[in-house]
């Protein structure tokens, strides 16, 4: 990591900079699958299961037979893991249902809002080197509970044609039986236009690399709604002479390990504990299975030193970071003054991985400086909220003439005139 010490104000704006990803030939590549998908359906989905999965598909939809073998190859300890993590994460979305209420604006005019489900919904869940069944907990509960008359699933296949077992139990635990064999740009596009197997949703959740990133993106300007703007996971985590500098490398390694293109940020306004969290760095970087991707994301990753923990929390307002850890012992004093982030995490004990995947929380959240603009996945995600108005004889009474004049004065004739038309009506009887 590079080190910053004290930088003037006046460069923040650079700091809080994300890596620029190479984009190459990344527009037309996806602009080309998702017509391709569009135009020949599953006929292009097995052709690009053999381009990019390498694996020949006799078939793209997963069986009850798959989902029953993938039951059999999870171990109880997982599955209780996984039952835990599910438990807690309804109880937090369940809080998040709110209560219908019907208000009476003026006398005789009722006006309420109802949250519907949406009706059809996708899910794109990464099953490469690192098989995200977690996610499926964090969208596919909020869905069900939202009341989504139809959620499929769509992740990648090994080169043998088989999705991870742990994706087809956590799916199949969540009540998900529409589940394809499908990964990359095309699934995005699958689920955006239909194909003979998979159906057409009208939104789209979950996070993928630069190529799902880019798919998403341009399906929403086809009308298709999609989560949130996405890119490479990242952290911010705020220390201070109370932090654990070894719990400080260790969150900041959870967000490294992640990918080549993911960045974490250490800000502090002790030198000691900058120092400190480097070298614990270095002795826990060596003893990780995906020590060549953390590598690679510490290098476009930052600590700075910085003058106070006000200072550090103004800095990270500024970034907006997807997770912020305050690693300290008064971490609740600063919540007032946290404005841009994902998700935060207060305290020496609350480590990024608990939101990844048991505190309850949602871990789809905003990137790349998004969060000062976006919230993370939650219950309203997958709903609408329909506005309904009743108004009596009384209401249209009440509010009639103000209708009428606003009307008028906006040129809108019609407007005032079905409400002229009602008062006549009921001054005549």
């Amino acid at each position: 990591m590079r080190v910053y010490k004290n930088p003037n104000k006046s460069d923040w704006n650079t700091l809080v900079k994300r890596p620029i990803l190479e984009q190459q030939d990344l527009d037309d590549i996806v602009i080309d699958i998702l017509k391709d998908v569009k135009n020949n359906k599953d006929q292009a989905l097995f052709k690009y299961a053999e381009k990019f999965d390498k694996t020949k598909l006799d078939t793209i939809q997963i069986d009850a037979n798959e989902i029953e073998t993938a039951k059999n190859q999870i171990p109880q300890d997982l599955k209780n893991a996984i039952n835990l993590a599910k438990q807690n994460i309804e109880t937090f979305h369940k809080s998040q249902k709110e209560k219908e209420q019907i208000i009476e604006t003026t006398k005789g005019v009722k006006c309420w809002r109802r949250s519907v489900g949406i009706e059809k919904v996708g899910l794109y869940i990464p099953g490469g080197s690192a098989p995200l069944f977690s996610t499926i907990l964090m969208l596919g509960i909020p869905a069900q509970l939202a009341g989504c008359k139809e959620i499929i699933l769509c992740s990648p296949p090994n080169k043998k044609g088989h999705i991870n077992p742990a994706i087809l139990y956590t799916a199949n635990l969540v009540g998900i039986s529409k589940i394809y064999k499908v990964g990359g740009a095309q699934a995005i596009a699958a689920m955006a236009y239909g194909t003979e197997s998979i159906p057409q949703v009208y939104k789209i959740f979950g996070p993928g690399n630069q190529f799902v990133t880019k798919a998403k993106e341009l399906i929403q300007q086809q009308g298709v709604a999609i989560d949130m703007p996405a890119g490479p996971s990242e952290v911010l985590v705020i220390a201070d002479k109370t932090s654990n500098p070894e719990f400080v490398a260790a969150d900041l390694l959870s967000q490294a390990e992640h990918g080549a293109d993911s960045q974490v940020i250490l800000v502090s306004d002790d030198e000691n504990i900058i120092n400190q969290t480097i070298a614990e760095l270095d002795k826990q970087l060596s003893q990780l299975p995906r020590k060549a991707i953390a590598e690679k994301a510490l290098k476009i990753s930052r600590a700075i030193q910085l003058n106070s923990i006000n200072e550090c929390i103004e800095f990270s307002n500024l970034y907006a970071p997807e997770h912020l850890i305050i690693a300290t012992d008064n971490a609740s004093d600063y919540i007032e003054h946290i404005t841009n982030a994902g998700s935060v995490f207060l305290g020496k004990y609350s480590c990024e991985s608990a939101g990844d995947y048991a505190s309850g929380t949602n871990h789809t959240l905003p990137t790349n400086g998004h969060a000062r603009n976006y919230s993370g996945v939650s219950l309203d995600s997958f709903v609408k909220k329909i506005t309904f108005q009743n108004l009596n004889k009384e209401g249209i009474k009440n509010i009639g003439p103000t209708i009428e004049l606003m009307a008028k004065a906006e040129g809108l004739d019609a407007h005032k005139n079905a409400v002229t038309l009602r008062l006549k009506q009921i001054n005549n009887v």
